[in-house]
């Protein structure tokens, strides 16, 4: 939407107020939109790391606030896939909070816990973040013994979201549902090396 295009344009250094991009959108019939998420609902395991990030209101409701004072102090990552006419492709992101920029990824065609691992570990190499908690849901690629142990090993805090609970890593599906609208719907991918960003 508006929001995010004026964010993005301060980001490369152009002054742009909400109301004029506002403006300009509608004038170019640019509009925000969201789709629900649909695919089969697997069971999540039982976590391997606490909820490092969920906050309790005086009503007893877990929430989630997605915040950060520096760099490489909160990371949240999470896997989406896409359609190819070679097959399904599949993304694993991890973005840093402060910044809100991704700062590791990794594509395959398989969603495996190589998957998840590979994308955590690029994110390392070029971050080196002792101490930054990474925050996940409960699929079984981030409850595998590979991710549990490339945490331990660099010194990451793991954390998982609750069961069903969507909106305990949102900022992650916010992001893929921007991509997915922004930059894979946009045309149909031939083969899945076209679709490696």
């Amino acid at each position: 939407g508006y929001r995010f295009l004026t964010d993005e344009l301060g980001d490369v250094g152009i002054a742009a107020s909400e109301n004029r991009v506002w403006r300009l959108c509608t004038t170019a019939g640019v509009f925000a939109s969201h789709h629900r998420r649909r695919g089969k609902a697997g069971k999540p395991g039982p976590p391997v790391h606490d909820d490092l990030l969920g906050v309790v209101d005086e009503h007893g409701r877990v929430t989630h606030e997605f915040t950060a004072a520096a760099p490489n102090e909160v990371w949240l990552t999470d896997i989406t896939e896409h359609p190819t006419s070679a097959g399904k492709l599949y993304l694993c992101a991890v973005k840093d909070v402060y910044s809100n920029r991704i700062v590791g990824y990794s594509i395959d065609s398989r969603m495996k816990s190589s998957l998840a691992a590979a994308a955590i570990r690029n994110a390392i190499r070029l971050r080196s973040p002792a101490g930054t908690i990474c925050h996940s849901d409960r699929g079984s690629q981030f409850r595998s013994k590979k991710v549990v142990r490339l945490l331990k090993n660099n010194g990451l805090r793991g954390s998982m979201g609750r069961v069903a609970a969507a909106g305990d890593n949102a900022a992650m599906e916010s992001f893929f549902a921007l991509l997915q609208k922004n930059v894979l719907n946009t045309r149909r991918w031939q083969t899945g090396s076209a679709s490696h960003l």
